[in-house]
């Protein structure tokens, strides 16, 4: 399945909507996913900020594997 809009997300298939008006310098978000690569590629994509950006880690949280995004600038 491919995103439904740019602005989405969708590393397993499954869309993530994703207000990026919050998503300011120092907060975070948690994608739930197994590809997290792709989720990554995606994220950068749609949200329009650079890599250098942004920090990221494969983690657990509540159950859920994903990649948890901050944004530094």
């Amino acid at each position: 399945m491919t995103r439904l809009m740019v602005t989405d997300i969708s590393p397993d298939g499954v869309r993530i909507v994703i207000d990026w008006s919050k998503f300011v310098p120092g907060s975070s978000v948690f994608v739930p996913c197994i590809n997290t690569v792709k989720a990554l590629e995606h994220f950068v994509d749609a949200g329009g900020v650079r890599r250098s950006d942004i920090a990221h880690r494969v983690r657990i949280e509540n159950g859920k594997y994903g990649v948890r995004i901050w944004r530094l600038k």
